[in-house]
């Protein structure tokens, strides 16, 4: 392979990167996908001897380091705020994340009940993902959704709700769910739940920290 058709496909890739990461709902995985790049320009305008191309993606990788940064500083704020099922934001924000929330967890339906807890986890004051469960005993909660908006999904939010005594706090020791969707699937698992059965809507359960 030719040198210039290298450097060629080089620069195609640098230009996948941007592209593919200003498709990305997530912050962290834009942050991430953005930063690769750059990195890859960078390169590029080395070899091809084009400083421009070189210091700007410089700046830029230095930009991108600096909010992945904030992204994990650990002095974020996060707060739990109960809502009543009559709260015209907490219908709004169903409406407003309706097909979002379908892809996550299919099949999920709004259905407010006397024991239910409806939590949103407030991330900076930003509501970051809404928690709904049935309170099965005083010690037992079934989830029936865990949602982040886009933007939030790095399990930060998630993470605080099961590991940070926010749902213990309240007297809460175990919570089990179930869940058809492949996308939920994996993020119980990544939450710490373990898989009770064997095939497609298996439940699962996690003791709470």
């Amino acid at each position: 392979m030719e040198a210039t058709t290298l450097y060629t496909l080089i620069g195609y890739l640098g230009s996948a990167f941007v592209v593919t990461s200003l498709a990305m709902r997530s912050i962290l995985k834009l942050r991430l996908i953005g930063l690769a790049g750059a990195i890859t320009f960078v390169v590029y305008g080395y070899l091809i001897d084009a400083w421009p191309v070189v210091w700007t993606n410089v700046v830029i990788i230095l930009i991108h380091l600096h909010f992945l940064r904030e992204i994990r500083r650990p002095d974020e704020y996060f707060k739990v705020l109960e809502v009543r099922s009559v709260s015209n934001y907490l219908r709004h924000f169903l409406d407003h994340y309706a097909e979002d929330i379908e892809h996550a967890w299919p099949g999920f339906e709004y259905r407010p009940e006397e024991n239910s807890l409806t939590l949103f986890i407030l991330r900076d004051l930003v509501p970051a993902g809404l928690f709904v469960a049935k309170v099965l005993d005083p010690e037992t909660l079934e989830l029936e959704l865990d949602y982040a908006i886009p933007g939030y999904r790095d399990f930060k939010v998630g993470r605080y709700l099961y590991s940070k005594r926010a749902l213990r706090d309240r007297g809460y020791s175990r919570i089990v769910a179930r869940t058809s969707g492949d996308r939920a699937a994996e993020y119980l698992a990544k939450m710490g739940f373990s898989r009770q059965g064997n095939g497609g809507g298996d439940s699962w359960t996690r003791d709470l920290d």
